[in-house]
């Protein structure tokens, strides 16, 4: 076994079911008195629920989180803190209301408490990615990692099925590059691997009963292991591809991971053996990505950037986006390999041998 670092987070996690009904002490206990709930528009219910929870400790709502955390929304919420006074955020909801928590912490060093509703894992990650004139940007910082954690399988229950899956391959995009990251240890392996194996399992048999509570919890469990992974190692292709389409061209975040995920690993599948053979003893065997875009596709879910607002006149301009910042990747990049790589995402193309980026 080889030298490594492992370093945990320190977030404290509360999971099961019902366990909503833990929320004022969970709070209470961070010190809060006069509490922000974070939401989307489309979450307001959920934002109500929350607001009902608390108590005395609600001071205001905010329900206009967005995808990719666009900076001008954070200003906006940032005057209301400073106008309610307030002294910690609870978001409920996925990547956007828990990015917009972040966002808060950043500037304002407030203590968080989030109620993931999707399989994201964002909430388990020092990360941040925002978007500010069409460019997104992601940076590391303890900062915004929240404090407390409370997962409650009962609430995703209203994630649609194809959504619950988009969601869930997002997740397990970060198990997938941490198992290849450079700075990947056995720790990581062993979360990647069993947060991978839940996802697979779960997400087919969500879609065929959306009621199944063992299948909801086994993926929430899976994307919050997925969610470790990616706060632990350094990302590579699909991760920056995945920004790049989000931030420039805005296409909607757990969908555009599901479709790009099969084609990164295909880029990378000439560097990445050992990643791989984790991943087939995850998935049950068979060509991984193959197997991941087939068990998307039969999900009834998007396999085609066309299918997500993407022309093909974007292909060139995503190209040039990612060649212009050079990062770490097991492969490295080709400009002439990255296109062919988004022409088979965008056609919604199975990747197989004669269709590799590097055919």
């Amino acid at each position: 076994m080889p030298d490594f670092t492992y370093q945990g987070l320190a977030s404290r996690v509360v999971f099961g079911r019902g366990t909503i009904s833990a929320l004022k002490r969970e709070v209470e206990a961070l010190g809060c008195r006069r509490v922000l709930v974070v939401s989307t528009s489309q979450q307001t219910a959920d934002a109500d629920r929350v607001k009902a929870r608390l108590g005395d400790l609600h001071a205001a709502t905010f329900s206009g989180a967005a995808m990719h955390t666009p900076t001008d929304v954070t200003a906006r919420v940032l005057e209301l803190v400073q106008e309610q006074a307030i002294d910690g955020v609870v978001a409920i909801g996925g990547g956007s209301s828990i990015g917009l928590s972040k966002a808060i912490a950043l500037h304002t060093d407030l203590p968080q408490l989030v109620v993931p509703t999707t399989y994201a894992g964002s909430e388990m990650t020092p990360i941040l990615g925002q978007t500010e004139n069409g460019v997104k940007t992601t940076q590391r910082t303890l900062r915004v990692l929240p404090e407390t954690v409370v997962y409650d399988v009962e609430l995703t229950l209203t994630l649609p099925p194809l959504m619950s899956v988009a969601s869930g391959l997002n997740a397990l995009a970060h198990a997938a590059e941490a198992l290849y990251a450079q700075d990947c240890n056995p720790i990581v392996s062993l979360m990647a691997s069993e947060g991978i194996t839940a996802l697979y399992d779960s997400l087919p048999r969500i879609k065929s009963d959306p009621a199944d509570l063992d299948a909801r919890a086994s993926a929430l469990y899976g994307s919050w292991l997925c969610g470790i992974c990616l706060a632990s190692t350094s990302m590579g292709l699909h991760h920056k591809l995945c920004h790049t389409l989000g931030g420039t061209l805005n296409l909607p975040h757990a969908e555009t991971h599901a479709v790009v995920l099969p084609h990164a690993l295909a880029y990378n599948t000439p560097a990445v053996t050992d990643a791989l053979k984790i991943m087939e003893r995850a998935l049950g065997g068979g060509d991984v990505p193959a197997k991941l875009y087939d068990m998307t596709k039969s999900s009834g879910a998007t396999v085609a950037l066309k299918d997500l607002g993407m022309a093909e006149s974007d292909i060139p301009v995503v190209v040039q986006a990612v060649m212009s910042k050079p990062y770490a990747n097991p492969v490295p990049l080709s400009a002439g390999a990255i296109e062919k790589l988004l022409r088979n995402a965008w056609g919604g193309v199975r990747p197989d041998q004669s269709n590799s980026p590097h055919a």
